[in-house]
């Protein structure tokens, strides 16, 4: 957590605390004893959010429209290059972190230890779609070749995604249409702007109308993986009713 002035969005400030008084985002899974786990992305919480298009952080709806994560130097340097030339910028690697609001991922630029900074490393390893990251394998950083600036990261704005989910794998995510890139060197360069964001909503209701991150999304980790599970359920009903 930076040191700095936190700007905190208001469904975030709502999110179950752990001893130290970080929010806990609604893919965060909990141990047996109850506890968070930082390093691990739940996949019964992913598959939940991905299905009922919730954020990833707060755990409320993400309304029609563009949705937003927080990328590595690479995807940036890509991305941007593809923007510059004129050519459509699309995520077309599949990635295990789903989206969110934007000012949620504005906040976990800076706040969550992996999106923070370029050193940081992966907690765990993931299979999506055939392929592995290795736990323990680095952010990165690159520098931008016209201005020299070191680039960590970025938050991007896409016009859509779709995921796809294999029992034993995680859940993957494909992203198109971007919409935004706001780069950065480390994560903390967003405050600024959430800080900006959250000022102009002032008293507006954001961005749900005041709904709260459901039940499931919350302590109970039982609650979400049997969630989890009735929406596989239903999946696999339909499929046998249309063959």
């Amino acid at each position: 957590m930076t040191s700095r002035a936190t700007p905190v969005p208001p469904l975030i400030a709502a999110l179950p605390r752990d001893p130290r008084g970080y929010p806990i985002p609604a893919i965060t899974p909990r141990d047996p004893e109850g506890h968070p786990t930082f390093a691990i992305t739940g996949t019964a919480r992913t598959l939940i959010c991905a299905v009922e298009r919730r954020c990833s952080i707060c755990g409320t709806p993400m309304p029609p429209g563009p949705v937003y994560r927080v990328i590595a130097a690479a995807e940036t340097e890509a991305l941007a290059a593809a923007q510059a030339s004129g050519r459509p910028a699309t995520n077309k690697a599949p990635s295990p972190e789903p989206p969110g609001h934007r000012e949620c991922m504005l906040f976990a630029a800076f706040t969550c230890p992996f999106l923070a900074r370029p050193n940081a490393r992966r907690g765990q390893d993931a299979h999506v779609f055939g392929e592995s990251l290795t736990r323990g394998t680095a952010r990165g950083s690159s520098t931008d070749t016209e201005s020299g600036d070191q680039i960590g990261g970025a938050v991007a704005g896409f016009a859509d995604f779709e995921f796809r989910y294999s029992p034993g794998e995680q859940v993957a995510f494909l992203f198109t249409g971007l919409t935004e890139l706001r780069p950065h060197h480390m994560g903390a360069d967003q405050i600024p702007e959430l800080t900006a964001v959250l000022e102009a909503l002032g008293s507006t209701p954001w961005p749900t109308d005041g709904e709260a991150c459901p039940p499931y999304l919350l302590d109970d980790e039982a609650a979400a993986e049997a969630h989890a599970r009735g929406i596989l359920e239903a999946a696999m009903a339909r499929q046998q009713g249309g063959s």
